[in-house]
């Protein structure tokens, strides 16, 4: 494993479990000092243990993003106490998927499913940015989802916030590129968490793919990886399918 991450410091929303986890640690694994966020204490301070167990940086920061500018502050305001006032890598990656379809979504759901997925990042953004501006670099990743593009016969509220995000991706890069910040978006496909056992309810969305099969959260976090490192310098608000073909790749039928 390389240390292109070492001396920077990185913000991973939703990172107790499956994929901000696994980006949280490989970002550590590569010398980045990690904040890891999220709801549950117990988890975070698992996720933080193991990263420090292998020798890496982190610490963990409680948030329970609810869409509100004051949360999305605090926690933008208590990651940069953490780390010395600097951060270098933003990823947005907290998300929730409620399992309705148009007709059973209720005012209260869409509002809480645009808080966390689009409304949190949006006011992150808002409060990080001018620490990166005056720093005069900074990389946001935003996590979109292979559904914006590919539609299923449910799920439109969460589709709609991840098509959202990754507009989001295409508008701060254009804002924000002058002041050296880069701006882009993994879009992960379906994705097992390894904590689960068994086949899940999204492997058949797989079948007949290049990939065969679904993928694991290690997939999404070397994406996210190249995106935040030097290596990444020319690519500019750009949306990265890590899908196994599944929106690229036309799938037929019994193949």
């Amino acid at each position: 494993m390389t240390h292109r991450f070492s001396g920077k410091t990185a913000l991973v929303t939703g990172s107790t479990s499956n994929i901000g986890r696994a980006i949280a640690q490989r970002l550590a694994a590569e010398g980045a000092h990690v904040i890891v966020s999220g709801r549950n204490e117990e988890r975070g301070a698992a996720v933080v243990e193991a990263i420090r167990s292998a020798g890496g940086r982190a610490d963990f920061v409680a948030a329970d993003l609810d869409g509100s500018a004051e949360v999305s502050r605090a926690l933008a305001e208590r990651a940069l106490a953490a780390l010395g006032g600097r951060l270098d890598i933003l990823v947005n990656n907290a998300g929730i998927f409620p399992a309705a379809t148009t007709l059973t979504a209720d005012a209260d759901m869409f509002d809480q499913v645009y808080g966390v997925n689009v409304k949190a990042p949006f006011f992150l953004m808002q409060a990080l940015a001018p620490q990166m501006q005056a720093a005069g670099e900074g990389v946001i990743i935003n996590l979109g989802s292979w559904v914006a593009r590919l539609s299923l016969p449910l799920g439109a509220l969460y589709a709609s916030t991840k098509a959202a995000m990754e507009t989001l991706t295409r508008a701060w890069s254009a804002e924000f590129a002058d002041s050296g910040i880069r701006v882009n978006a993994v879009s992960p496909g379906v994705i097992r968490d390894p904590a689960l056992d068994g086949p899940g309810y999204g492997d058949r969305f797989m079948a007949g793919t290049p990939a065969g099969g679904s993928g694991g959260p290690e997939a999404i976090a070397a994406a996210v990886a190249y995106l935040a490192s030097d290596e990444a310098e020319f690519v500019h608000g750009t949306v990265l399918d890590v899908d196994g073909g599944r929106t690229g790749v036309a799938v037929v039928a019994g193949a």
